[in-house]
């Protein structure tokens, strides 16, 4: 199984680190310092939530972009149920973020999904869709 490891540019680390532990993600220490914070999801899915200054180490002098004004990316990741979906977006408004819902004209009984931003506009798709019947 792959593992996933997004890397997120934050201007505040302390305030997001705090807002992806309200969403249900776990601190772990041992990759984290003063200028980043790895947060785990699950055993497969992470976010590295990185200082402005550190992130730009990695882009050969590319800019951040504001992703309060333009997209850089859509992290989507599954989730086991569209209440859990619901749940999560709740969480992020209540610390700070926001979410909406897109209407892709299929029933939520198959497939459910919500664009949720967090403090810096970095924009996570959690998802459920119907487990698949076989003919």
């Amino acid at each position: 199984t792959t593992k996933v490891f997004v890397n997120f540019p934050v201007r505040d680390l302390e305030k997001s680190t705090h807002f992806y532990q309200q969403l249900g993600f776990k601190k772990n220490e041992m990759f984290s310092n003063e200028h980043a914070s790895a947060m785990l999801w699950d055993d497969h899915f992470s976010i590295m939530l990185l200082t402005h200054n550190f992130y730009k180490q990695f882009l050969q002098g590319k800019t951040i972009a504001d992703t309060q004004k333009t997209s850089a990316a859509l992290i989507a990741f599954e989730m086991e149920s569209p209440d859990a979906i619901k749940q999560f977006a709740k969480k992020a408004k209540e610390n700070g973020g926001h979410y909406y819902r897109i209407d892709h004209g299929i029933p939520e009984e198959h497939m459910f999904g919500l664009e949720v931003a967090d403090l810096d506009g970095n924009t996570l798709e959690p998802m459920w869709m119907a487990p698949t019947q076989s003919s």
